[in-house]
């Protein structure tokens, strides 16, 4: 288990992270959904140890974070949002290397590096300098890295950031095989789509707070399952959420401008919740 206790973090005037609670269970996969500058990355970076918090306290799996807690980071697994790879190395020495700074022995290195190529699907390039590697390629790398030492709770800030459509997916499938494994997994990202596809739950951050956190189903239900999306006056997108087909269609019969009626998403979840702490 994970738990944030009212973490603050602030770098001069900016609070980053604002009294953020949370509790990630075993085995939950948990999205942490929010734009850019949400303070996502933050988090992670406290969970991690790497930066101390102002305020608050992380626990995780009945542990204190700190930056001294090694024994608590080899139970960690991170890939994170900028490459991390030996760009000389080929993508199988890079994960001998890492087996190594995790003081593995030799022998579960190799099994384990045979057995993360193949998951990967990155046997055919194993010899491959990873700087020749695709952007796809490398982010299923640093998955492979962050898994060698085969960890309880992976921590992934943006893991298809930068990456094409058929590599993202590729990458989803990977994780939702971590997740089914029993690993418990906190991911950051701005792709709306990757949250509503992988996660069990969702938490929407922004300007340095959790805002809500639950199913990405229930968290649709608040708002209404059916959104009609419509123009006023030709000049501003609007949107109108029902718990019906029934009332959209209803409400969009007395629309005299374009519009449509679709299924409600977690980025229509997102932009009505952050509009109201706007107001």
């Amino acid at each position: 288990m994970v738990e944030i206790k009212s973490v603050s973090k602030s770098y001069d005037d900016v609070k980053a992270v604002d009294n953020v609670s949370l509790i990630i269970p075993d085995a939950t996969f948990m999205g942490l959904l929010g734009p850019n500058g949400a303070g996502k990355t933050t988090l992670i970076r406290m969970l991690l140890g790497l930066i101390d918090s102002d305020e608050g306290r992380m626990v995780i799996d009945g542990e204190d974070v700190s930056r001294d807690n090694h024994s608590l980071k080899k139970k960690i697994g991170v890939v994170p949002q900028h490459i991390n790879l030996d760009k000389e190395l080929s993508v199988k020495e890079n994960l001998i290397f890492s087996g190594l700074l995790y003081k593995m022995e030799r022998q579960l290195i190799n099994k384990r590096t045979s057995e993360l190529l193949e998951a990967m699907n990155l046997i055919r390039v194993k010899d491959r300098v990873c700087k020749h590697l695709s952007g796809g390629m490398k982010r299923k790398l640093m998955i492979a890295k962050a898994l060698i030492h085969d960890p309880n709770i992976i921590f992934l800030d943006e893991p298809s950031v930068g990456i094409d459509l058929k590599a993202r997916r590729e990458i989803w499938d990977i994780l939702k095989r971590m997740n089914s494994a029993g690993k418990t997994i906190l991911m950051t990202t701005h792709y709306i789509e990757e949250a509503e596809y992988l996660c069990d739950k969702v938490s929407l951050m922004n300007d340095g707070k959790i805002f809500y956190c639950d199913t990405p189903m229930n968290l649709i239900e608040m708002i209404g399952r059916f959104t009609v999306e419509y123009f006023e006056n030709s000049l501003e997108t609007k949107f109108k959420y029902f718990k019906t087909l029934e009332l959209a269609k209803d409400f969009a019969s007395k629309i005299n401008d374009k519009y449509t009626i679709r299924d409600t998403t977690l980025e229509d979840v997102f932009y009505s919740f952050a509009n109201r702490m706007v107001k």
